[in-house]
């Protein structure tokens, strides 16, 4: 049986709704329940909800045979797994956002709040700035309001919460989106299964 891990929430629902189109649908999944694990017996493929930062380390661990997870978790924590498709949906960006008024003093070293610990620092050791990086778990755009850093990392998807936080895009560092991933054994074994789920999701893929 092919074990997929789908992320929790809107993401997972647009994802579900992409395998089901492609043909591999598990009806149980639409009831109105609090069931977390679901099967086709007849197409041979068991589904799973979990937290979407979750999702690579099922992925990775073989407990899923594949998955879907965002970009930004891939780069964040370099799960040993293999990247297959770009869904091209749950689109966003990885930026950089500062106060309105923010002013880049370069003879000091700035402070970054985030929760990417790593994309950040990848991003601005790229640029060659001297970084003191304050890692927070949720509410980021708080901190350079409460003088805690000088600027954000984080994923920005319409800018709402940072204009209501009077807040702004310093920087676009990379976009994100949804991708397919696969157990690297998992791949090796059952490679014609996982390719076959490949292919056909790649014909949902809206370009």
């Amino acid at each position: 049986m092919l074990n997929i891990a789908l992320p929790k929430g809107r993401l997972g629902e647009k994802v579900y709704a992409m395998f089901e189109s492609a043909g591999f649908e598990c009806p149980t999944i639409k009831e109105n329940n609090r069931k977390l694990i679901f099967e086709n017996k007849e197409l041979d493929i068991r589904y799973f909800w979990v937290k979407p930062s979750d999702v690579s380390i099922y992925v990775e661990r073989g407990a899923a045979d594949i998955g879907v997870a965002g970009k930004d978790i891939l780069l964040e924590y370099s799960p040993d797994v293999y990247e297959l498709l770009d869904l091209n949906i749950g689109k966003c960006n990885m930026c950089v956002a500062a106060k309105k008024d923010f002013y880049d003093d370069c003879t000091k070293t700035l402070r970054v709040a985030t929760k990417f610990k790593n994309i950040a620092s990848h991003y601005y050791s790229s640029i060659g700035r001297n970084i003191d990086i304050i890692k927070l778990n949720g509410s980021i755009e708080i901190a350079p309001i409460l003088n805690l850093s000088d600027v954000i990392v984080d994923i920005v998807e319409t800018g709402i919460t940072l204009k209501e936080n009077n807040l702004e895009v310093v920087t676009n560092i990379l976009p994100i989106s949804a991708r397919l991933i696969a157990n690297k054994a998992a791949f090796k074994f059952n490679t014609e299964k996982i390719e076959e789920v490949m292919t056909k999701l790649g014909e949902q893929v809206i370009k």
